[in-house]
């Protein structure tokens, strides 16, 4: 019998952990507040209070229902990866339910949307960086993409819009902005999840000893360098500018390195989101 990689059964933790994160934020926040939401959950929500219908039962059935229509559309490897989401939510939505037996932490509608977004946001973050899906409602976008080439971003902005819609038939003025505003949480919480630990800067350096600064973000930071050929705009005098991509926490001792060896050297700093090659995501 062939072996289960350990990375696999991490992962397969790690989303059903994220699953969990967001039945918190569903079952101690967003129901005791009285919120609407987007996605799944959302029209999960609406059903729920026009029909009495709980909520996992009615995610697992309709988690079902798109997990088949993303098997068909987007083949094995979609479902692969949203096969835990699809059956691990409504069952840790349901647990919940019945742990927490009515009994709930605040009612108060501003801290249930801040802590809601918060745990949403955080659970569809961790999902997403270990490489899965959230299933759901997420598989619309995805075939809207592959069919008509929707831009999956907007798409999922769109949905969500709609299903706040749908739910605004059956709520005040009031729980509809709180609604919007809870959407709005979750997307600034999940996209800093999904940059968080991958920053790094860059720096651009001029300078008339850029040998020896080359020499010492090799040797002494243990950095990459690459040197680009230009030409300086009042003078005209050809020159190299060196681009070095190193940590945050690399930053200042490499300022520090810099400004020894030419105090007056002309940097450029500046931070970018995500860095792919040896030495960040691969093995120097």
């Amino acid at each position: 019998m062939k072996k289960i990689p350990l990375s696999v059964l991490i992962d397969a933790l790690v989303v059903i952990l994220g699953n969990l994160l967001c039945a918190v934020g569903v079952v101690l926040f967003i129901v005791p507040g009285g919120l609407i939401m987007g996605g799944s959950t959302g029209v999960g929500l609406f059903v729920n209070r026009m029909t009495g219908i709980p909520v996992s039962f009615f995610l697992l059935a309709f988690n079902v229902v798109m997990f088949a229509a993303g098997y068909l559309t987007l083949g094995k490897k979609y479902a692969a990866t949203a096969v835990f989401s699809t059956f691990g939510y409504p069952f840790c939505l349901d647990i919940l339910n019945r742990l927490a037996d009515g009994r709930v932490i605040t009612r108060d509608p501003l801290l249930c949307m801040l802590f809601g977004g918060l745990f949403i946001g955080l659970s569809i973050g961790i999902v997403i960086r270990a490489g899965a899906s959230s299933g759901g409602m997420d598989i619309v976008p995805l075939i809207l993409n592959k069919y008509f080439h929707l831009p999956v971003s907007v798409m999922v902005y769109v949905l969500d819009f709609l299903v706040l819609i749908l739910q605004a038939f059956m709520c005040t003025g009031e729980e509809f902005l709180y609604g919007i505003l809870l959407v709005l949480i979750y997307s600034i919480v999940l996209d800093k999840c999904l940059v968080i630990g991958k920053g790094s800067v860059e720096i651009k350096i001029i300078s008339e000893k850029s040998d020896e600064i080359k020499r010492a973000i090799l040797k002494d930071i243990d950095r990459g360098v690459t040197i680009i050929t230009g030409r300086t705009g009042y003078l005209g005098k050809d020159t190299e500018l060196l681009l070095s991509v190193v940590s945050s926490r690399e930053v200042s001792r490499t300022c520090r390195w810099i400004r020894k060896i030419d105090p007056n050297a002309f940097l450029i700093i500046s931070r970018v989101t995500e860095v792919r090659g040896k030495g960040f995501t691969e093995e120097k």
